[in-house]
């Protein structure tokens, strides 16, 4: 008799190939880098031909990002798999041109909790749980989960905070205990500030030097220092950091101040760094196949278009100091769809609030307006202001998330008259709640249930033929149905929708039962867009968003005029 085909055996974890994993810390500040490093080291081995992954452990309590403050901790990332995240993943995706999941992600609360669990369900069998070894053990399983998930030859993990504190020690023991275990298979790389005070005129290494004394102390040495400064280090700050790092002097990576975060990875090639990791963790240094990268940085330092593009938003100041760190997925996205156009993008930051106090006077000279994600009333007025301005002057808009819903009060108030129109997260009490809450979020709100309970993720958005809506997809991807990423709560009121599209706003993109509106648009001005979604998440610079190309190319047709 023939033999029975049978089912190949999955391997096990022992079976399956060695993962090499890199930690990246950081050192004197908060700040100093780590992420981007982290996704420039990822793109440089990734165009040496490896399959590489990264992760980021978050030493805070949280479970996730999703209640953060976004003005404290910067944007909220939200992944395919619907995990709201450090914005650091968001610049992993966007250097290593692939989705991270929320297996790439964790918490100390993550951890913890995880940790609790298990001792609930006896996992342990009856050992007395610890903090040493139990949680450093949970933090290299999830590694190990994450590589294994990803298929990596390289992981790359950035560890948050910075080296002393005492939040991110379990992390840094996790990370000492592979590297004990597998010591050909685990780098360390420290990213640590070289400040150059302007009254003594000379970079100064001593803070760095004790960072990595610091890390030393955790029983870590670093295998690289990048050096971040705000000029290319010379020789002599070379030389002082590897005697007093015990590092190799080729091994200090100089990394100055870049006029584009998309610069680093070359630059970081000057030193040989990529070769350097690989020979280190004993892998076949491969030709570099990264002339995409390089074209496309290249062609950002030629542009000489110009545009002038505002975003009018609330979360980017912080006392005395304005940044844009709440929505930098929407920046680099501006980037990124003005690239591929060979433009070059000045954004201007206009708070709302200032708008609801001045006017729209600020607003004259800008070739178009972005209204980002936002919660809460405050500064509600001032967005309604400019996008009135922009409807009625044809001046190219791109409402997000918020944008939109802002987008369907205006109109509803200024072209259907429904003056008092609004949503129902600024005013409960409405006649005419044009935006409401989804039907299963009600409770949840009552219930107080906030943290991870939103429409998160990725999800399909079927596209209005003949819209502007879908041309720039078709243009771009020649999709019909486009899976967009998604973080709210509130959504359009089909109440309104068939008054709405008489009156001329275009329900230009649905869920595939048509039942959730997922963007408006108005079909005859230049461009007037709103999206339910987030197309900032999944905008990369080998790859710009269709929707974002089409918005600044908008802009500048607005601005030759």
């Amino acid at each position: 008799m023939p033999n029975k085909k049978t089912k190949p055996k999955e391997k096990t974890e022992s079976e399956k190939k060695s993962t090499k994993f890199i930690f990246v810390v950081g050192g004197v500040m908060s700040g100093v880098g780590k992420g981007v490093t982290t996704a420039s080291i990822g793109q440089i081995l990734q165009a040496r031909g490896y399959k590489v992954s990264a992760m980021k452990m978050d030493p805070y309590i949280n479970l996730d990002a999703g209640t953060m403050n976004p003005i404290e901790h910067g944007e909220v990332f939200v992944t395919d798999d619907g995990d709201e995240t450090d914005q650091d993943i968001g610049n992993y995706e966007r250097f290593l041109n692939k989705d991270i999941y929320k297996t790439n992600y964790m918490t100390t609360g993550r951890v913890y909790k995880s940790v609790i669990e298990k001792e609930r369900n006896l996992e342990y069998k009856g050992k007395c749980v610890q903090v040493v070894p139990h949680i450093p053990q949970e933090i290299q399983d999830r590694i190990h989960r994450a590589s294994l998930k990803t298929d990596s030859d390289i992981m790359i993990i950035e560890i948050g905070g910075t080296v002393g504190e005492y939040e991110n020690l379990l992390f840094l023991e996790a990370a000492r205990v592979m590297k004990h275990y597998n010591p050909k298979d685990v780098l360390f790389v420290m990213v640590s500030y070289i400040p150059m005070p302007k009254m003594i005129g000379e970079m100064k290494t001593k803070p760095t030097q004790h960072a990595v004394r610091s890390l030393q102390a955790a029983g870590i040495q670093p295998n690289f220092l990048v050096a971040r400064s705000e000029k290319p280090i010379d020789k002599a700050r070379r030389d002082k950091l590897s005697i007093n790092c015990n590092l190799l002097n080729e091994d200090v990576i100089s990394a100055p101040d870049a006029s584009s975060i998309y610069d680093i990875p070359l630059n970081f090639e000057k030193d040989n760094i990529g070769d350097r990791i690989l020979e280190k963790l004993e892998l076949p240094i491969k030709e570099t196949k990264n002339n995409d990268w390089r074209k496309m940085v290249e062609r950002a330092k030629k542009a000489t278009k110009e545009v002038k593009i505002g975003i009018v938003g609330k979360y980017f100041k912080s006392g005395d100091f304005a940044f844009g760190d709440s929505y930098i997925s929407v920046i680099e996205a501006i980037k990124h769809g003005s690239n591929i156009n060979n433009i070059k993008p000045e954004i201007i930051w206009l708070s709302a609030e200032e708008i609801e106090e001045e006017g729209n006077k600020a607003l004259k000279d800008l070739d178009g307006i972005i209204i980002p994600q936002g919660w809460g009333s405050r500064g509600s007025e001032g967005k309604m202001i400019a996008i009135k301005y922009c409807r009625e002057n044809n001046i190219p808009y791109f409402g997000l998330c918020y944008g939109m819903q802002m987008a369907v009060i205006e109109f509803a108030r200024n072209v259907a008259n429904l003056k008092d129109a609004n949503s129902q997260e600024v005013d409960k009490k409405t006649k005419h709640p044009v935006i409401h809450i989804m039907p299963n979020q009600e409770e949840l709100i009552k219930e107080k249930g906030y943290g991870g309970t939103i429409r998160l993720g990725a999800w399909p958005c079927k596209l209005k033929d003949g819209t502007r809506l879908q041309k720039a997809y078709l243009k771009h991807n020649k999709k019909k149905i486009v899976n967009e990423r998604h973080r709210h709560r509130y959504e359009f009121n089909n109440e309104f929708r068939e008054q709405f599209e008489k009156l001329g706003l275009t329900i230009a993109g649905t869920s595939p039962d048509d039942k959730i509106v997922e963007a408006i648009e108005i079909t005859s001005h230049p461009f007037f867009i709103g999206v339910q979604f987030h197309p900032e998440y999944i905008s990369r610079p080998l790859d710009p968003h269709p929707l974002f190309a089409e918005f600044v190319k908008a802009c500048f047709d607005n601005k030759k005029k």
